[in-house]
Order: structure tokens, then sequence, then C-alpha cells
């Protein structure tokens, strides 16, 4: 009986390691492995043979593993280049050693990118005792095939949660004042859609559609003008019709070429006093408390993300299966469920699932009740949280020990 290994790769979720927990528990069920691995910090780590055995893990830490938030094993940005031979080669090498038959990777756009790498570099060098299976997540839900992604639906929740929380906040004072929240989202407008779950979103900018200046401060003022109040939520990701984002002169690079952004709730707030269609603003930025704030972790988004890392680990069991990812799809009908299917990961890397242009209202005037459907089912019911010493109980990062 050979040996699996689970990896976590790109920006964490609070409910990243519920999937983990779910390839666990699975092979603790059905031990179609003799050892579970876990790479720490992702293929980063693997190249450097930092592995922990998982295979015993007793049943409180795997409850409390489902709860606890960003990634336990570690996390990367290291890119895996298709003509850099060598770290193929190396990362080959190191499965033989361990003898690791299967390697799961958990992760967003980039991390099923190197699941599709590697499974095409094992099929051109005729490698078979090694397989690559791909576990969605990423916040932002803009991967393609999947109905939605593990840990976009406890973001929301977090996300509209606030929303609400601050619009009482700011409603309290008689004075004439603007809100600004900045929500992740570089490419598409998940995130700052779902604060309109809240019902108070005045106003919605999103990378979807080309930021016109003139439309939205005139927008602004009507608000203004109509309650003395305008509660604003931004994307990170919103950009001008030339694509130049709002906050570019605060855009960096990182490992993947991605612009590392940041500011769009400032530059948002600037226009609007520049302008003085307003007196005063104020910009909350969510920052990285959208995505490991796990006190507001939907119930739906746990428990599909623990039985998304069971069906990858069920699926493996196929000895013909790799270069897939294990996907979500949402069951037709009044009652939501769903049902966990498999893709090439070749359809879901490098492609971006953009929030849907029918479901934007024009003039920045939120989303439709479409959208409002759609996102409403993921944020339902909230796991019973343990805690000790008056604060949640987390498992210690795996890669702390």
């Amino acid at each position: 009986m050979a040996n699996c290994l689970v990896a976590q790769s790109g920006g964490p979720t609070s409910v990243i390691n519920a999937t983990l927990a779910g390839i666990v528990k699975a092979n603790q069920l059905n031990p179609i492995y003799h050892t579970v691995y876990g790479g720490l910090n992702g293929i980063e780590g693997i190249l450097e043979e930092r592995l922990v055995d998982l295979t015993r893990m007793s049943e409180d830490e795997n409850r409390i593993l489902r709860q606890t938030p960003s990634s336990a094993l570690g996390s990367c940005r290291y890119k895996l280049k298709r003509d850099n031979l060598a770290d193929f080669e190396k990362l080959m090498a190191v499965l033989d050693k361990y003898d690791i038959e299967t390697m799961f990777y958990i992760g967003g756009n980039d991390s099923m990118d190197t699941v599709d790498a590697l499974s095409e570099y094992a099929a051109k060098n005729k490698i078979k005792n090694h397989r690559f299976v791909g576990c969605p997540k990423t916040v932002d839900n803009d991967l393609e095939v999947t109905d939605h992604c593990p840990g976009f639906a406890s973001a929301a929740k977090f996300i509209a949660s606030t929303a609400r929380q601050t619009w009482l906040d700011v409603n309290v004072y008689t004075r004439e004042e603007v809100f600004i929240l900045e929500t992740m989202g570089r490419d598409a407008g998940w995130l700052a859609a779902s604060a309109c779950l809240s019902g108070i979103v005045d106003l919605l900018i999103l990378p979807e559609k080309p930021f016109d200046k003139g439309v939205f401060l005139a927008e602004v003022k009507k608000c203004v003008e109509a309650k003395n109040k305008c509660y604003i939520v931004v994307s990170e990701g919103a950009r001008y019709e030339d694509g130049t984002y709002l906050a570019a002169a605060e855009a960096k690079n990182d490992g993947f070429a991605h612009a590392v952004l940041g500011g769009a709730g400032s530059a948002v707030k600037n226009l609007i006093l520049e302008s003085k269609v307003a007196k005063r603003a104020k910009v909350q930025d969510l920052s990285t408390a959208q995505r490991c704030f796990a006190l507001t972790q939907s119930l739906v988004d746990v428990e599909e993300s623990f039985k998304l890392g069971m069906s990858a680990h069920m699926r493996s069991a196929d000895k013909s299966f790799t270069g897939e990812m294990v996907a979500i799809v949402r069951k037709e009908g009044e009652v939501y469920d769903v049902n966990y299917i498999a893709t090439k990961a070749s359809n879901v890397a490098n492609f971006v699932k953009h929030f849907p242009d029918k479901w934007i209202k024009p003039n920045y005037a939120g989303i439709k009740d479409e959208a409002i459907a759609y996102l409403k089912p993921l944020i339902q019911g909230a796991p019973v949280v343990l805690y000790k010493d008056g604060l949640p109980a987390f498992v210690k990062p795996y890669y702390m020990k």
C-alpha cells in the first residue's frame, strides 16, 4: 500500500483546513493509503522534503482543524514553471523516496495549473506511479466549472455581516457621511457583490464594470442629498475603461505576475472629497480579515469543504484518476443541495470566472435578485464552535511544530 500527500497553496481561507480534514478522515474510514503526509508550505516545502505524518490524527484534532482558519500546513507563492525541469525531476524524486502515489493540492487557479503541469509532465515521461488531484479553494470564487469555491461562502458571510454592522454604526450620527467598504477581488467582484446580502449597500463598484467617475459621483451626490448618508462597497480590482486600477499607484508585482492591490477605497474617498459631493468620507479595508475570520464560518461552506476532501480521496482509488479537480455542482430545485464532480485541471487553470454581467444593476445600484438567490443559500448556518480559555480552539499550525 502506497502513501499520499496533501499540501496547500495560495491565499488561505477560513475553511481550507476542512478539506484537509476531509482527506485525512476519509483515509481513516477507508485506508486507500498507508500514510497520509502533509506537505509544509506547498510545492516549496515538498521540494525541501518538509513533510509531516497526519495519518493517525485524533477525532478531536480533526474536528478542531475544521474550525481553524488559514493554512494549517502553511502555504507558498512558488511558481512551478513548465520549463524548469529541475523542479519536476526533484519533486518526482521526493515522491519516489516517500512512496507517494497521489498528491492532493488544495488551492486556487495557480494551484490547479500546478496540478495540470505535474500530470502533464508525468504523462509525457511515462510516469505512472504518481498521480495529482486538485481541490479548489479561494475566497475570490473565480474558478471555472465549480458552482462556487470552498472558502468563498464564509468570506461572503463575514463581509455581509460587517457591512450591516458598520452601517448601523455610521447611522448613529446625524451628520452627513459616506462610508466605503473595500473588499478583495482582483479580477472578479464576487466578494464585493456579497456585501449586498446585507440589504444596506447603496453603491457597488465591481471589476467587471469599467469605472465611470462622472456617473459614479452623480450617484453619490443623489444618495447623500436623499438621506444624508451613502454606503459604498468597492472591490480592490475596480478599474477604469483603459484597465488602469483605481489604486494603480499602489500596485506591485508578486511571484505570479499578479498585481498586488490595495487602496481602492481610499481612491474612491479622495474622488468624493475632491469633487465635494460629500463633506465627510470614511474607509474600512477588510484586508486579510475577510479570508481568515472563522467565527462567521458558513456551516454550508465547512461541510462542503470537508465533503469535497472526502470525495477527492474516494475518487483517487481509481488508478487512472489524475490531473483532475473535484468541483461542486448545484442541483436544480427549490431546496439547495450539491453534487461533487471531477473536471480536468486544465479546464480551470488560467481562467477567471467573472461575476455575471446580467446580475449587475446599472449605475452602481447593486446586484439583481438572481444574484441574491445564488448567494443566499451559501451563507446559511453556523458550525458549533469549540472554545478554550474563552477563545476559539485552533490547531497549532503544523509548520510551527
